[in-house]
């Protein structure tokens, strides 16, 4: 029905997530696509995007594409090499990503990255040792995959969102914008709602609302009204 669509994120659309609020704001508008897969790695995403997006879209029917990695490929080889990818095979993912796209009839323009978020390593190391686990993930590290990503949108032209960068303003406490440290809070959502909404404002507010508002309906031709 809708002639437009975003795709999003795994998680994003639980209670308070931001997938939800963005599908909220685009009612009647777009449809917004969850594609996201919890744990994956860019390696595993780069395998099934083809399963993803099989065939070439209409340029028209796409209003953006929301990439979002990185927070499991930077976690640390040595204590976590299943999720592991090394940095430069990060941003090779991410360019190839990017490039299928392109080559499936999305434009840069409407591609938006998002870098992990910082890593909040006392809160995380707690939940890894409650698993019986090492701490297997530092902010540091995640820095550099942060820049990667940006490094990557930047030489291929599409919108980035700074999500390590903006969380850590003037040295901000950020822990509140993580529910365990990891993985985000309903802060964090809203957080990242705020920032994200801007570039897909600007890439869906010339839309036409989908069928008239109840209120224009005449009931006496409502046949030959909800047509038009």
């Amino acid at each position: 029905m809708s002639h437009n669509s975003v795709m999003n994120l795994e998680g994003s659309f639980e209670n308070g997530g931001w997938g939800a609020a963005i599908a909220s704001r685009l009612v009647r508008k777009c449809d917004v696509l969850n594609r996201g897969l919890s744990g994956y790695n860019t390696k595993w995403a780069r395998i099934v995007l083809p399963k993803i997006i099989s065939q070439p879209t209409n340029q028209e029917t796409i209003a953006a594409v929301v990439v979002f990695f990185g927070a499991n490929d930077s976690s640390l080889k040595g204590v976590n090499p299943v999720q592991h990818v090394p940095l430069a095979e990060y941003g090779e993912n991410l360019n190839h990503i990017i490039q299928y796209l392109k080559s499936m009839g999305i434009c840069e323009e409407k591609m938006i990255m998002i870098t992990p978020p910082p890593l909040d390593e006392s809160s995380w190391e707690k939940e890894c040792i409650a698993k019986g686990k090492k701490l297997d993930r530092c902010n540091s590290v995640t820095k550099e995959y942060a820049e990667a990503c940006v490094k990557v949108a930047t030489e291929c032209g599409t919108d980035v969102l700074d999500l390590w960068t903006l969380m850590q303003i003037e040295n901000q406490d950020f822990s509140s914008y993580l529910l365990d440290g990891l993985h985000l809070s309903e802060r964090g959502n809203k957080f990242l709602e705020t920032h994200l909404w801007p570039l897909l404002e600007k890439r869906t507010e010339s839309l036409p609302l989908l069928l008239p508002q109840w209120r224009d309906i005449d009931d006496l031709n409502s046949q030959v009204n909800l047509l038009l």
